[in-house]
């Protein structure tokens, strides 16, 4: 069993602290997809302060301001220092407080909030870096079911995973098209500045990278701001008019213009576009209203020449007809479809979901570059993840052995690469064999012994409570949509 370092326990324990505070704001009926949303308008102003960023701040709107503030007015100007930074101070300020406001009802429970947030131990968390202690708060909010926030967080394990084997570059240009809380760009950044010396970095690289390198764009306004806050705490900027995070639709004509990109790290959203309708993209060869096969046209039209992505996806796309066979053929005409990696079930917010890692690389014509595909697959015969057993990183470093060092997967690389048989989880089929079973993905050989053993499965009592949660979630939901249009909620 793995033992939390000192530093790892402090900011635990930190974020234990925070997350409690979401018990305040329950009893004041603030909704469970609220809770990070309202901590995060006042955690930037307490950050501001703890790190000395305070000049992007219009004067009097200061978390020192709030705390002064007696306990009864208090509520009332926070809601109207909330309005008032929507239009004022930087602009990062402005993007975080676009159209804010509070759920909160009574000044007692604002009070015990900026109370509890200023006994936390902020020399601490500053010294093990607030990005971590955000990061943390983020996960936490999206293991909690009730939270509905899961479908905005990729485990980081499997992020750090598709990272280290896409190996981000100092001159790379990184775009994640389906951004949610800023996941894959931030882990990005820390590869990078891990690999490299950024102190040997000349001005031009250091402002090439600031400027140029991440760009983002998530269409759910509360999930941008939190994005904005991830980025700002892990270094990276924002900035509408170069590189960073911005709010708008990518299957809207904003997404088009989104740069090309060499290298494309993502997860996006699963169903279809709401209300059945097409995208209002005009660019893409194959319209539909599947929101994966729309991202996937965007993502391999959207690399430059020789670029590479790593997509998440779930299984439907591996296999459905129609529109989605001409889209997997151009796939892999356009670019080496090189390696998919087939992930366990229960790793994301919704149990039953079964995904996939797609890796490709862009090539140089639009035919026949794609000349067989390995599959590895890590979802046979593996454990049921969830609140007993932890995804770690551990878990994926075989699929790493296995890809190798190149992440463009060459010919010559893919050469040393070893089937392991029907027995083993990675083998390689050619295009041919594929184009003779419809060009359908959807791969699989090992039999699967563990996967549904019903000893492995919980509780009924368990399974109960998961379906309340899932219950609560909907209906807190749905009167956060109420109370957002002014309308009285019972109960």
């Amino acid at each position: 069993m793995n033992t939390p370092s000192p530093e790892k326990t402090v900011t635990l324990d930190i974020v234990a602290k925070l997350w409690n505070l979401c018990n305040v704001l329950k009893d004041d009926g603030v909704t469970y997809h609220q809770y990070v949303t309202e901590l995060t308008y006042l955690l930037f102003l307490k950050m501001a302060k703890e790190t000395g960023t305070e000049d992007q701040l219009p004067e009097g709107y200061h978390w020192d301001d709030l705390e002064r503030e007696s306990a009864p007015k208090r509520l009332n100007f926070y809601k109207l220092l909330l309005i008032h930074l929507g239009s004022h101070g930087s602009l990062l300020v402005r993007e975080i407080y676009a159209n804010a406001n509070s759920f909160i009802k009574r000044p007692a429970t604002l009070s015990t909030l900026v109370t509890e947030i200023d006994k936390l131990d902020w020399y601490s968390a500053h010294k093990e870096g607030m990005g971590d202690l955000y990061e943390g708060l983020l996960e936490k909010n999206a293991n909690e079911s009730k939270s509905g926030a899961g479908q905005y967080f990729t485990p980081r394990p499997l992020i750090d995973s598709m990272v280290a084997v896409m190996r981000p570059m100092l001159d790379d240009v990184i775009q994640d098209p389906a951004a949610g809380t800023g996941g894959f760009l931030i882990s990005a950044n820390r590869y990078i500045r891990a690999h490299d010396d950024p102190d040997s970095w000349t001005e031009a690289q250091q402002r090439k990278y600031s400027r140029n390198t991440f760009y983002g764009m998530e269409f759910v306004q509360d999930t941008h701001r939190l994005a904005l806050m991830n980025l700002m705490l892990h270094g990276l900027e924002s900035n509408p008019n170069a590189a960073g995070i911005h709010y708008g639709d990518t299957l809207s004509p904003e997404g088009a213009a989104l740069p090309k990109a060499t290298l494309i790290l993502t997860n996006p959203p699963f169903g279809t576009k709401k209300g059945g309708g097409l995208p209002s993209r005009d660019d893409f060869t194959f319209p539909t209203s599947n929101k994966q096969f729309c991202f996937l046209q965007h993502i391999y039209r959207g690399l430059q020449s020789g670029g590479r992505a790593a997509v998440v996806l779930p299984d439907n796309v591996l296999f459905e007809g129609n529109v989605g066979k001409s889209i997997r053929a151009d796939l892999m005409d356009k670019c080496n479809l090189h390696t998919i990696l087939r992930l366990p079930t229960g790793i994301f917010y919704a149990q039953g979901v079964k995904t996939n890692v797609l890796f490709f690389t862009r090539g140089d014509t639009d035919k026949g570059n794609t000349r067989e595909v390995w599959v590895y697959d890590l979802r046979a015969n593996m454990p049921n993840f969830g609140k007993k057993t932890t995804l770690t990183r551990e878990h994926f470093a075989p699929f790493e052995a296995a890809f190798g060092d190149d992440p463009l997967c060459c010919p010559a690389s893919l050469a040393k690469r070893v089937d392991t048989g029907e027995q083993g989880r990675f083998r390689r089929f050619t295009r041919e064999w594929i184009a003779g079973r419809g060009d359908s993905l959807d791969i699989s050989w090992l039999k699967d012994d563990d996967g549904e053993d019903a000893g492995d499965l919980p509780e009924p009592a368990a399974l109960a409570q998961e379906a309340m949660g899932e219950l609560e979630a909907a209906l807190d939901e749905l009167r956060g949509i109420l109370a957002e249009l002014g309308e009285e909620v019972d109960g």
